[in-house]
Parts: C-alpha cells; structure tokens; sequence
C-alpha cells in the first residue's frame, strides 16, 4: 500500500499523470493502476479524471493527507533502521527562504564533519514553498521566518534576528548618513525579491506604514541579481545584514542602518513534527541549537508553534 500512496503523493506534487509516473520510475499505466487500486480499497473515487488529471475529490484529499503522514513514517523507520546498521547517511534536503542562504553553511559544514556520510541538497525558494516541499516530503527541513506569518505545526529552532540596511553607492541618496528612516527610503528607487517573497512583503509593509509606495526599479526572486546589480553602485536595494555581510567588503558600496522603526524579524530551522523524527532531521535539530547558542549566546529550544498553515 505505501508505493500506491507514493504514487498518490506525486500526483499531488506533479498534478499531471505522465510527470508524476516519470518521479516515481513507472510508466503511467501503473501509477493510473495503483491509484485505481487504491480507490478500489476504500470504495470511493480519489482522483478527478478526464483528458488529464483535474485534481483530488475530498475524499482523495483526505487520503493524501493520511498518505503523507504514512509515507512519511515509513521512510522515517527505513531511515532509523538502516542508520542502527551502518551509521547515519543519506540524503538531507534543506529548503530556505533566499536572505537566509548565508546561514545554510553555519548548518551544513559541522553537519557534515560529524556526518560525512550524509549529502545534502539546498532549495531556494519562498517561505510559502518551503512548508508545501516538507508537507508534500520533498524537503526535510527549511530555513525560513518563524514570528511574522503563520507556520502550521512544526518544530523550530530560533537562530538569529534578521535586521534590515540601506545598500547604495557612495554619494548616492543618503550615502553619508549614520542611518537612514524607512519614511527617506520610500523616496528612493530599489531593487527587492519579487512580491512572492515573504521579504519582500515585510519592506513592502514597513515602506507603506511610513507613507510610501513600493516601486522597485528591478526584481528577482534571487538575492545574487540584487547583489550583483548592487555590486554595480548603480541600483540600492534593501537587504538584511547578513546577507551585506556575505556581500563581502565592496569600494564605494555603503551599508546603512534603517532606523524608525529598527525592525527585527526572526529566522530559524523548521521541521515536521514527528514523533519519532528522522535521525537525520533529529541530527539536524542538535546542530541548529549548538548553532544558535554561538549566535546569540542563548538556548532557544525548538518550540511547537499552532497556526493557520
């Protein structure tokens, strides 16, 4: 019954039959054959069918909801078993929201030394995917904001606050200042994330609040065409510290504090709630937490967070 869940989890990932038989290395007579299966089992249809695949009846969203939980299970008890046998190893999937791509490193590279058998594969993508990526068990964990939108019920590890500056050319709008208002910056042409990116959101917000109108000059959903347009001393752009700190020290590029307010977001690793967890996302957990104790000289233990999804 698990690989015909499997099947059902990739039509959810793929909504379309060919792609999701292709994920799962069968041909789309077997994957429409074990979904058949399947429907048969709990007398019900799962699957709106015509032409192409239409989406799930409410009866075959309920039974991919319990197929998640299943499958999901299923692999943590491979996975726990086979790590008793030969150590832990495999594949650790991380997925994170693009500001906070420097910190992946901070996790992966004592990971690694203590795991070396373990490889990993990092997604960029919006805070919104990275829940669908570990709901649909794409990704294993994420890196993402935890105080500003609704995670669902996860288990996180708060690791550091993301603080915001004004990067922009010598001489350029506000250059000489020791700090810079989020009401000035509204009078000045940026280049942010796409409006997709809870980020982008964020600065959208705040320049409203202040009595501006977001009109970025350029966007893109990654923080390298920023930076590299940034590196140019021809556009500004707002971005968290961390990540001018990854920009490395550039000749007549200035970074600036915004002030009134000083606004403060969390970041942390994310984590479905299972009892009991992957060893390699239990490993994970460890070594966030001995990560943020160095951060913040604190330590914060993962929190169950409840909310909207």
């Amino acid at each position: 019954m698990i690989d015909k869940l499997e099947f059902l989890l990739a039509l959810a990932r793929e909504q379309h039959f060919g792609r999701a038989a292709e994920a799962c290395g069968v041909t789309q007579q077997t994957l429409s054959a074990g979904v058949k299966s399947l429907e048969d089992r709990f007398g019900v249809r799962l699957v709106q069918r015509g032409s192409r695949f239409q989406g799930f009846t409410p009866e075959g969203d309920r039974v991919l909801a319990w197929g998640r939980r299943i499958v999901g299970d299923a692999r943590a008890m491979q996975d726990d078993v086979a790590s008793l046998r030969r150590g832990l190893s495999g594949h650790l999937r991380i997925a994170a929201v693009p500001t906070a791509l420097p910190m992946v490193a901070a996790l992966t590279t004592p990971y690694r030394v203590r795991y070396p058998n373990v490889r990993f594969s990092v997604f960029s993508t919006t805070s919104e995917d990275i829940f669908s990526l570990i709901d649909n068990l794409e990704a294993d964990a994420g890196l993402t904001y935890i105080d500003n939108e609704p995670l669902g019920r996860v288990t996180t590890v708060p690791l550091y606050t993301e603080h915001y500056q004004l990067l922009t050319a010598a001489g350029g709008p506000y250059a000489e200042r020791a700090s810079v208002t989020w009401a000035e910056l509204a009078q000045i042409p940026l280049c942010l994330l796409t409006p997709n990116m809870q980020n982008r959101r964020i600065i959208d917000e705040q320049l409203r609040k202040a009595g501006g109108q977001p009109a970025p000059t350029l966007e893109s959903n990654s923080m390298v065409v920023l930076m590299t347009h940034v590196r140019t001393l021809q556009w500004a752009s707002v971005m968290p510290a961390i990540l001018a700190d990854a920009l490395g020290p550039t000749e007549g590029l200035r970074a600036i504090p915004i002030v009134e307010p000083d606004l403060r977001h969390a970041i942390g690793l994310v984590a479905p709630r299972r009892d009991p967890a992957t060893p390699m996302v239990t490993a994970l957990l460890t070594v966030a937490r001995a990560v943020a104790r160095t951060l913040d000289g604190a330590d914060p233990a993962p929190t169950l967070l409840h909310g909207s999804g």
